[in-house]
Formats: C-alpha cells, structure tokens, sequence
C-alpha cells in the first residue's frame, strides 16, 4: 500500500510553542519524538511500503530526519516550491504513485483507523474517494459530513452540534481522481462541489482521534502518547 502524508503546512497556531520545526514534527516527548513519526509507525505496521511526504514549509527538517527510507519503507518527497493548498498538493503528490488506490493523511491529525479494513471497503463499494469519519459529541470545532447510510451526501460548517459525524482527515482515493482538476485548490472545497456528483464513501471507526493544530490539543495528544494510546 501507498500512502501521502500532507506535511507542507505553516502551522500558524502552534508557531509561539513549536517555532524551530514544521507543525507535523512538533515532538510528542523529551527525546523530540516528532508527530509525523508516530503516523509513519502507524502505516508501517499496516503494510506500507512507501510513504510520499508532500512538504513545503521548513521542508529540509522532515528531509533530514527522514531521509529516504524510514523502517523499512521508501520515503519519497513532493515539495510544493509554492503553497497549492491541500488539493494541489494531493495532485501533485499523486505523480508519485504506483498503486489505483492511494490513502491521503493529514499531518497533523491521528485516527486510528484499520487501513486494511478501509481499504477492502472502499473498493467494494465502487466509490472514488472514502473518508474516514468519527461520531463526536458536544463540538464547534470541526465541521461534519452529512451521511445517507455509507454514502457522503453533503458537508456542513463548523458549527456547536451536540453529535455529528466529522471527517478524521484519512481519504482512500483512485489515483486518477484529481486529474482534471486546477494545479491549485483545496481539497476540502473539492469534495464539498462535487459531493452530489461524485460517489464519496464513509468509513465510520471508533478509533482513538487527535488534531494537534491548536496548543491544548497539542499538550493532550503529547500526554496521550506518553501514555501509549498512540500504540
């Protein structure tokens, strides 16, 4: 299996805590342990074997840390030399990629979902891209995806809901998905514009989720590692 990892953002909101490193290698522990690591370790122990980094910002950090393997897997870097937001950067990603079907993480963002399990269902179901997606309760800070049984049927802006289904920021998608599509947009406004037109698919898991994007968040999912819920 092949995997992109969108590593390449600013990370506006940590930069007073996390100012000498990109967002996704903020360390998760005092011996620097960096959050784009621990979704690395994740994918390897699901099988995968090359893992495309698509960076930008501060992108010679992930580089020399890395390198061009990682435990086993190739490590391969798509660097945007200029910002093409979420969905160009997923495009030109994609060049990179061997397989018909490819997952997309975000990195900034943990859920544990079972790849295999998502995997096997999405090309069942004959979609073109699924979304893992986790029920939540009491939040404003996510939007939520609108489901018709396993069918994505519309996205909703962040608003306070008592329960809802958000999008955990893992995607299953054909690699040819993107091809039409501008060198340059957002992914998430992608899928909002042609959500009645394309078949998008749910994977619904109860899995451990943390975004790291804002400082308490950060500290929680910090905590949370050293307390091994990231195994």
């Amino acid at each position: 299996m092949e995997a992109i990892i969108l590593a390449g953002g600013f990370g506006t909101r940590l930069k007073h805590i996390v100012a000498d490193v990109p967002k996704p290698m903020a360390p998760m522990d005092d011996a620097q342990t960096p959050f784009l690591s621990v979704l690395m370790d994740k994918l390897i122990r699901y099988g995968f074997k090359k893992i495309i980094l698509s960076t930008g910002y501060m992108h010679d950090k992930i580089e020399g840390y890395f390198g061009d393997s990682y435990h086993g897997a190739r490590v391969i870097y798509s660097e945007e030399k200029t910002p093409l937001l979420t969905g160009g950067a997923i495009k030109k990603a994609i060049s990179c990629c061997e397989e018909e079907n490819v997952f997309v993480l975000n990195g900034d963002t943990f859920f544990d979902v079972d790849f295999a399990q998502m995997k096997r269902e999405f090309e069942e179901c004959g979609a073109v891209i699924s979304i893992a997606v986790k029920q939540m309760k009491d939040f404003d800070r996510y939007g939520t995806v609108v489901l018709e049984g396993k069918r994505v049927c519309a996205f909703r802006e962040k608003q306070h809901q008592l329960s809802g289904w958000i999008n955990g920021g893992v995607y299953c998608l054909r690699k040819d998905l993107l091809s039409a599509a501008e060198d340059k947009f957002s992914f998430e406004q992608y899928l909002e514009s042609h959500v009645q037109r394309l078949k998008i698919a749910s994977y619904t898991s109860d899995g451990f989720f943390i975004d790291i994007g804002i400082p308490d968040d950060y500290f929680f999912a910090r905590k949370k590692y050293q307390d091994g819920c990231f195994a």
